[in-house]
């Protein structure tokens, strides 16, 4: 049986709500994944094959970038796709010259954002009923 090959390419705003929607908030309409500046954003999907398993959106806040919906298929985690997707990510975000970058990330992912040298910072909040954290990253010591 031949393997199938992961890759990472740019993807349109709209090919992530699908797989956004339904790891992240799958007991909410597609249209809650949406994010405000979505159509200035730059998007990675992550494929095996032709199967998107996985995304990312970077958006540019000046000197700063800030990655959202972070999302890869429950059944595909733990594999290093998601891990080469956030990789991918950084090096976007340090090769555009940010000098910094931040996210929101659920409680249950800081072990994962840690491990890859970001730090927490303010205070925790909630959304829709979960803990979340923002946590950043200085991208000009390298990656």
């Amino acid at each position: 049986m031949p393997q199938t090959t992961f890759h990472i390419e740019e993807i349109a705003a709209e090919e992530t709500l699908a797989l956004r929607q339904a790891v992240l908030w799958p007991d909410h309409p597609r249209g809650f994944s949406r994010v405000e500046n979505d159509a200035e954003a730059l998007h990675l999907g992550g494929f095996l094959g032709a199967r998107l398993i996985g995304v990312i959106s970077l958006y540019d806040e000046g000197d700063s970038a800030r990655i959202r919906k972070f999302a890869t298929l429950p059944e595909e985690q733990g594999k290093g796709y998601g891990s080469a997707l956030f990789s991918e990510a950084l090096a976007r975000a340090q090769a555009a010259g940010h000098r910094r970058v931040w996210l929101s990330g659920r409680e249950t992912a800081r072990a994962f954002y840690e491990k890859r040298g970001f730090s927490v910072f303010g205070a925790p909040y909630e959304k829709e009923g979960l803990p979340y954290r923002a946590l950043e990253r200085d991208l000009t010591t390298g990656l």
